[in-house]
């Protein structure tokens, strides 16, 4: 059964201007996400990952249009055909904003402090244009109960509630518009361990009942491996490869995920793993380097990778990968980093 195309991302990009002096000169750009391109299909779940500035979050509220994009196109595909979110006009990303809702990561300052839940949950109702008062708290107990929360916690304020309640409250909220995409920015990292478990099988048991689409963003790979049914490795603003969870865990390709993945410790005693610590610097997304932008820590560089940007390319049924390694390159001669048994 061929799958349903939700979201067809192109190209897309996201600069932040770096501006300098009294005028303001514009004089370089922070380049957070550079020429992603990506395709989400209805009902699956498309797991992000990357270590800490890799512009997964970027990504995430570009698709949002909490940032607009720089360049590139998003279509997003309905019942009235594909339209490119970055050219909506104010009604039409309105209506957009309906179907695709955001969970945050931070829980405690998702919620305002000085406002009841019932008035935080209002707000959207109103907006999306439920004018019944009595309709709005039908949908709000409802959603509610959805969540495994009592109903009548919407009169309370959330210093009154534990972080794994607030953010049960969080996915309410987002729920309440009847979204089709949940876009989940970390949305269990500020939770204990064991709240985390009971959060993630919540949403997994939501996905199920409403049909959702799930873009999760998170830097735990043990997390994302129990969510996603697809996981797309960025670095620097880049894709580094895509591929279904099993093959991806199982087959890395990309020395990249090779190293993300050696990372994940092992649940059992005295077992051992081979740790791949990576070398070299941190590239700046200001200034990238030419080629790969990776090859400055990468323990497989070559000479090539230095000078020509890899594409993207297919090596087994669903698993691209961008790297020189897969299309005839030569044998590597200058491995960067090293192993270390754990």
């Amino acid at each position: 059964m061929e799958k349903e195309v939700l979201f067809d991302i192109t190209h897309l990009q996201k600069y932040f201007p770096i501006r300098k002096g009294f005028l303001k000169k514009h004089v370089g750009d922070v380049k957070a996400v550079d020429d992603v391109s990506v395709t989400v299909y209805k009902n699956e779940t498309l797991g992000i990952v990357g270590e800490s500035g890799c512009g997964k979050t970027t990504f995430g509220k570009s698709i949002m249009l909490l940032d607009t994009p720089t360049g590139g196109e998003v279509l997003f595909h309905d019942r009235d055909g594909a339209k490119d979110i970055t050219k909506m006009n104010a009604q039409e990303q309105l209506h957009f904003r309906k179907r695709v809702q955001m969970v945050f990561q931070d829980p405690y300052n998702a919620l305002n402090p000085l406002k009841k839940i019932i008035e935080s949950f209002e707000g959207p109702l109103k907006l999306h244009g439920i004018k019944d008062k009595a309709e709005r708290e039908e949908i709000m107990r409802e959603v509610l109960r959805v969540v495994n929360t009592n109903p009548d916690y919407l009169y309370r304020y959330p210093h009154e509630f534990s972080g794994g309640q607030r953010q049960r409250l969080c996915i309410a909220r987002a729920l309440e518009v009847g979204p089709e995409v949940l876009v989940c920015d970390e949305p269990v990292s500020a939770l204990d361990v064991s709240i985390q478990a009971q959060v993630l099988n919540l949403m997994k048991k939501i996905q199920r009942e409403r049909k959702l689409t799930y873009l999760f963003i998170a830097h735990d790979l043990s997390v994302v491996q129990y969510m996603s049914d697809r996981i797309m490795v960025m670095y620097l603003g880049h894709v580094m490869e895509i591929a279904d969870s099993r093959a991806l865990y199982d087959h890395p390709a990309h020395p990249y995920t090779e190293a993300l993945l050696s990372a994940i410790p092992v649940p059992v005693r005295g077992a051992k793993k081979k740790r791949i610590i990576l070398e070299g610097d941190v590239a700046s997304p200001i200034n990238k380097p030419p080629g790969c932008v990776f090859h400055t820590r990468c323990r497989k560089c070559m000479e090539r990778c230095k000078q020509e940007v890899p594409v993207m390319r297919e090596i087994a049924p669903g698993h691209r990968v961008a790297c020189h390694l897969y299309d005839g390159a030569e044998t590597v001669t200058e491995p960067k980093g090293e192993e270390q048994t754990e």
